[in-house]
């Protein structure tokens, strides 16, 4: 038999029979689970100590408190190339591409674009002819507001457009926007499309792709700017990262699954604690996670009271002691 690789979240059926098996029983011989080498490899059976021939299984919170420490590993890496990525191309943000001779290869490959009118045509233009997929990361930033208004209204027919031809849509959004009416609104009218949504506690700056073939990304703060990138290694790093971050994230829409508490501290309570930990401001932790500041203090004081500190200071050192950061969900 002949088992095919696959990450952690797929588990496989096989795989999935025999830790439950396993976990029925106590502990499984070896010879059991050859098939199904993920077990191991994921470190959900492990040898048993007074017999090499049994496997035992790890029990599946903590099996799961492991993996998504690393899953979280992965994402703040993934944020750091991002960093680095926005870094290298500040300079060029600078640069009116209207100046660079139009014969030049690098006017093709990177546009800056100025104004929301000229943003929207841009992307209206390339989801024109799109036919596979369009992969969107939406911060909590740029949803409201006159701003946010007029780009749902621009977005809601091209992405129609691009169902009907059979394409689909992946979008990842901030935790914060999973129960948010403006968003789920337009996800239930395309319920009957090819559309999923998924969420993260933290998510990059705003980033379109179409079809891998062009992408969009902001080049002013106040989402007055956009680059239209084509240039093929930076469409691949996108998707990429993308792609890494949507594993990571939760299930949204068509069907939603809820992050669970740990020891009564909710992921979103977490996910403060660990910025607490790293220093920032409640407005930085806020603007962060996609809240407003009264909101993020909200979660401060019950995070507090769950810990019982009396002060700011005791709480960074309560979080530190209690462990919550190293028992994810």
């Amino acid at each position: 038999m002949t088992h095919r690789e696959h990450g952690v979240e797929e588990l496989c059926a096989a795989g999935q029979e025999v830790y439950e098996r396993a976990l029925r029983a106590g502990r499984i011989p070896v010879a059991d689970a050859s098939d199904v080498p993920c077990l191991t490899g994921f470190g959900l059976l492990h040898p048993a100590l007074d017999d090499l021939g049994l496997l035992e299984p790890v029990a599946p919170a903590a099996a799961l408190h492991r993996l998504l420490r690393t899953s979280a590993a992965r994402v703040a890496e993934e944020r750091r190339r991002e960093d680095r990525l926005v870094s290298r191309f500040e300079p060029l943000m600078r640069i009116d591409v209207r100046q660079t001779p139009g014969t030049g290869t690098g006017t093709s490959m990177l546009r800056l674009l100025s104004g929301t009118e000229q943003i929207n045509r841009a992307i209206t233009d390339a989801m024109v002819d799109a036919t596979e997929e369009s992969l969107t990361i939406q911060p909590h930033s740029g949803l409201t507001g006159p701003r946010g208004e007029a780009a749902r209204d621009t977005a809601f027919p091209r992405d129609q457009a691009l169902l009907d031809r059979g394409g689909r849509i992946r979008v990842l959004y901030q935790h914060t926007l999973r129960h948010v009416p403006l968003v789920y609104g337009p996800l239930e009218y395309f319920r009957h499309g090819d559309t999923e949504a998924r969420s993260l506690d933290e998510v990059p700056d705003r980033l379109i792709v179409i079809d891998r073939k062009v992408a969009f990304v902001p080049a002013a703060d106040d989402g007055t700017m956009a680059l239209e990138v084509r240039h093929p290694a930076l469409i691949k790093y996108f998707v990429t990262t993308f792609d890494r971050l949507w594993r990571l994230a939760t299930p949204m829409f068509p069907k939603a699954v809820q992050p669970p508490s740990v020891d009564g501290v909710t992921p979103r309570q977490r996910a403060i604690a660990a910025l607490l930990v790293e220093g920032h401001t409640d407005a930085v932790i806020a603007d962060r996670l996609g809240m407003n500041v009264r909101t993020a203090r909200l979660h401060i004081a019950k995070l507090a009271a769950t810990l019982g500190s009396d002060s700011r200071a005791q709480l960074g050192y309560l979080i530190a002691r209690s462990g919550i950061l190293d028992r994810k969900p």
